[in-house]
C-alpha cells in the first residue's frame, strides 16, 4: 500500500545502522511520570474495612478471554464490597471463539488473591453446602446484560441486584465483563479495584516460570529486577549475575500488540489492499461470525472504506505499524516481540514489517515445544505468556488503544514502571493523514510528524472523569504524586 514509503524508510534505516541509537526511545519522555508511584501503605488496606455480616453470595461467570476476565474479577471485587456480599472465587465461562476450559486457578493464585483481599472482602471458594443445589436462575436471581446497562452504576446495583441478595441470599452475574462503571465511585471502591488489579491477581507459578524464561531468552542477560519484574514472576526472576555476559549488556526489547487478526479485520469494514478477493474473503467472515453487525448495517448509515480510515476507525496493518517505528527512529536491528494470535494475511502480509524490522521475535520461536506444551489449546494461557512480555518490554507499542490488553498492560506499566516504561500509542486518525500524502512527502517530515503525533499520545495526565482505572491508575485513589 505506501511502497515509496517503505522505501524511503528502508534507505533512512540503513543509513542509521552504524550510529548510535538515541537513547530517550527507551525511557518516558516527560520528567513528570516518576513522580506517580505506588502508593506503599494502601497496598494492606484500601478501604474502611468489611462488614462483620454478609449480605449473600456474589456468583460471578466471566466472558472473554483472558483480560476480559481479569476486568470482571476485579468489577467483581468492587461489587461485593458495594453490596456487602461474600465472593465466590468467579468462574470463566467457556467460549466458542476462545475455547479454553481454563479456571481462575490454573491462570492465578487463589490462595494469594484471597489473602491480599482478606480485610476488604470475603472471599469463598464455593457456595456453603445447603445452597450447591440452589437454582439460581428459577429463584430470579440470575443477572444478564439485559439487567445492567454498560458501565452501571452504584446506585444501578443497590436498586437493581441488592433486593435480590437480600431476598436469596445469592446472586449470580452471569457473563459479567464491563458492567461497572468509573464514576461516580466512592473512593474506597476504586482504591479497592486498583488494589485487586495491580496487588492481588498473580499468575500461577507455572506461568510465572515460563514468562520468566520467556523474557531472559529475550534479553539474553539476568539484569536486576525491575518492580514489575517482581511482580509478574516473583522468585522465578531472581538475579544471578554473570560478569562476562554483564560485559556484552542485556537486549533490549520492543513489544508489539499487533491487533490484525481476522475477526478484528472483518469486523471492521474497511479495506486493506487485498482487492477483490480479500473483499470476498472478510464478507464471508462476517456472515458467518458476525451477524449482528450485518442486521445492524442494514438500518445504518452507509461509510465508505476510504472515510472509516480518514476518521481512525480502521486497525493498523503490519506495513503501517513498521512505518511508525521507523519513523520514530527505532534501527533495522532492534528486537521485536510480536503478541497476539494468527495475523490476517499470514507471512505475505507481515513482509513489509519484517523487511524493515527483521528480529521480530515470538513465545513459538522463544520457547521450546516441551516448555510450550502445557500451553497448547489453552489461549489464554498464551495470552498470559503475551501479556508478560509485553508489560515488562522496554517499550510497549500498540496498534488498538482499545483492546483490553493494550488497556491493561498500559495501566501496569504506568503504575509500576516509573520512567522506565514508555508506551507507544498511535493516533489512528492522524496517521491516517499523514499516510494520504504517501505519494509526496519527503522522509523528515514523515519523521517528524509521527514523533510529534506518538509524543502527544505520552502526555502525563491524571486519570480524566469516568475513563478506566485499570489502563490509567493516575489518580488519588490508585497512586501517589510526589513532589
Amino acid at each position: 500500500m505506501y511502497d515509496r514509503l517503505l522505501n524511503l524508510a528502508s534507505s533512512a534505516l540503513a543509513k542509521k545502522e552504524f550510529k548510535q541509537q538515541t537513547s530517550n526511545l527507551w525511557v518516558e519522555p516527560y520528567q513528570k511520570a516518576p513522580s506517580w508511584e505506588p502508593c506503599e501503605e494502601r497496598n494492606v488496606q484500601s478501604n474502611p474495612g468489611k462488614s462483620v455480616k454478609s449480605n449473600g453470595y456474589i456468583l460471578v461467570s466471566a466472558n472473554g478471554g483472558l483480560n476480559q476476565q481479569r476486568v470482571a474479577i476485579c468489577n467483581a471485587v468492587a461489587v461485593a464490597y458495594l453490596l456487602n456480599a461474600t465472593l465466590v472465587i468467579p468462574k470463566f465461562l467457556y467460549s466458542n471463539v476462545w475455547k479454553d476450559p481454563s479456571q481462575f486457578g490454573d491462570i492465578y493464585q487463589e490462595s494469594y488473591f484471597m489473602s491480599v483481599l482478606k480485610d476488604d472482602i470475603s472471599i469463598v471458594k464455593e457456595l456453603p453446602p445447603h445452597m450447591k443445589s440452589m437454582d439460581v436462575e428459577a429463584i430470579g436471581s440470575q443477572i444478564t446484560d439485559a439487567d445492567l446497562v454498560k458501565e452501571a452504576t452504584s446506585a444501578d446495583y443497590i436498586k437493581i441486584v441488592l433486593p435480590l441478595l437480600l431476598r436469596n441470599g445469592v446472586v449470580r452475574f452471569l457473563g459479567y465483563g464491563n458492567r461497572l462503571g468509573f464514576d461516580p465511585l466512592p473512593s474506597y471502591i476504586q482504591r479497592l479495584r486498583c488494589k485487586c488489579n495491580f496487588h492481588a491477581l498473580k499468575f500461577v507459578p507455572k506461568i510465572q516460570h515460563v514468562g520468566s524464561l520467556l523474557i531472559k531468552r529475550i534479553r539474553k542477560y539476568s539484569v536486576p529486577p525491575s518492580m514489575l519484574d517482581t511482580q509478574l514472576f516473583g522468585k522465578f526472576m531472581e538475579n544471578k549475575e554473570d560478569h562476562e555476559e554483564a560485559a556484552r549488556g542485556s537486549t533490549k526489547y520492543l513489544a508489539l500488540h499487533l491487533r490484525f487478526e481476522v475477526d478484528m479485520v472483518a469486523y471492521s469494514l474497511c479495506e486493506f489492499g487485498g482487492g477483490k478477493n480479500e473483499r470476498k474473503d472478510l464478507k464471508s467472515y462476517r456472515e458467518s461470525h458476525f451477524p449482528l453487525l450485518l442486521a445492524r448495517l442494514k438500518n445504518a448509515t452507509y461509510i465508505s472504506p476510504p472515510d472509516l480510515r480518514k476518521s481512525g476507525r480502521c486497525p493498523l496493518t503490519p506495513e503501517e505499524a513498521a512505518l511508525v517505528l521507523a519513523g520514530l527512529g527505532f534501527k533495522r536491528g532492534t528486537y521485536v516481540y510480536l503478541a497476539g494470535s494468527h495475523i490476517y494475511g499470514g507471512n505475505s502480509r507481515m513482509e513489509p514489517f519484517t523487511r524493515l524490522y527483521p528480529n521480530v521475535i515470538t513465545k513459538e520461536n522463544l520457547l521450546t515445544p516441551n516448555e510450550l506444551e502445557p500451553f497448547r489449546n489453552f489461549s489464554s494461557r498464551l495470552a498470559a505468556l503475551d501479556f508478560i512480555a509485553c508489560t515488562t518490554a522496554d517499550v510497549f507499542a500498540m496498534t488498538d488503544s482499545g483492546s483490553q490488553l493494550s488497556s491493561l498492560v498500559s495501566g501496569l506499566r504506568t503504575y509500576y514502571g516509573r520512567d522506565h516504561a514508555p508506551t507507544l500509542r498511535p493516533n489512528k486518525k492522524r496517521l491516517a493523514a499523514i499516510l494520504t500524502e504517501n505519494g509526496t512527502i519527503g522522509w523528515n517530515s514523515f519523521e517528524e510528524r509521527v514523533k510529534k503525533m506518538i509524543q502527544q499520545g505520552q502526555k502525563v495526565s491524571i486519570r480524566s472523569y469516568g475513563g478506566s482505572i485499570y489502563r490509567n491508575p493516575r489518580c488519588p485513589d490508585c497512586m501517589c504524586k510526589h513532589q
